[in-house]
């Protein structure tokens, strides 16, 4: 007797829908998961890239910062000249007087914090939720020399953020005073001026080593607006940075 053929069984409709849904949101979470990973290992290396800079930091100069790089790209993107004026020297030859003046006018509990100045933190955001507004300044020493070496001067919420976890890091790694040497020969201090041998050559002929207390105060004056200031008109904020100056016993 011949075999009676079976008829050919096809998947269900509702089957083969699913299968397919099922496909794409497999695909979907692969493609996320690729995208997480991707900047994961991208966080990741910025941190280890900049955590050995820090280390490296210890016994050498840096040559350049981005905040210089990002000033000579400037200058090429709006075809000025651009003329770079930067001295390396160490801490011994800054005058104690333009020390303690940047550290009265910038941070001045810099030789207490760990890289952050919570009290700070906590009168800049009740001043800023006061005012309506967000993203004023604050920033401790360790964190400006954070900024100039591994960013732009642009502000976001995000390098902020990144501000204050490298901060305690660069505080781990750098002893204070190199801390303070790395800052005073790295900081904008006019057009093309970095560091306070070129700021005390370029503004006063003199170096850094021979600043007087009321240069320093000037000189100090500068530092949130360098390509604006000029030491010579700060009269008003010159004279509260040496009021400063006294109050700490300097």
């Amino acid at each position: 007797m011949g075999q009676v053929a079976r008829p050919e069984r096809f998947p269900a409709r509702g089957c083969t829908i699913k299968a397919v849904t099922s496909g794409r949101k497999g695909k979907q979470r692969g493609w996320f998961r690729a995208i997480l990973t991707f900047f994961v290992v991208l966080i990741a290396g910025f941190y280890l890239l900049c955590g050995a800079e820090l280390v490296a930091l210890r016994w050498v100069d840096p040559p350049t910062t981005m905040v210089q790089m990002q000033r000579r790209i400037e200058a090429w993107l709006h075809h000025k000249p651009y003329v770079k004026r930067q001295q390396w020297v160490p801490l011994a030859r800054i005058s104690p007087e333009l020390q303690h003046a940047v550290i009265s006018a910038e941070d001045g509990r810099f030789l207490q914090h760990h890289g952050i100045d919570w009290k700070e933190v906590q009168k800049v955001v009740d001043q800023d939720m006061e005012e309506g507004r967000l993203g004023r300044g604050g920033s401790t020493i360790t964190q400006q020399l954070v900024k100039n070496l591994f960013f732009t001067t642009s502000r976001s919420v995000v390098r902020k953020g990144i501000e204050f976890t490298l901060a305690p890091a660069a505080e781990w790694v750098l002893p204070k005073k190199r801390i303070l040497e790395l800052y005073l020969n790295v900081i904008e201090w006019g057009p093309g001026v970095y560091g306070a041998e070129a700021a005390a050559q370029s503004w006063y002929g003199i170096p850094a080593a021979r600043v007087n207390r009321d240069q320093a105060a000037r000189l100090a004056a500068v530092i949130p607006s360098p390509l604006r200031r000029k030491p010579a008109r700060m009269n008003t904020y010159s004279a509260e940075i040496l009021r400063r100056m006294g109050q700490t016993g300097w």
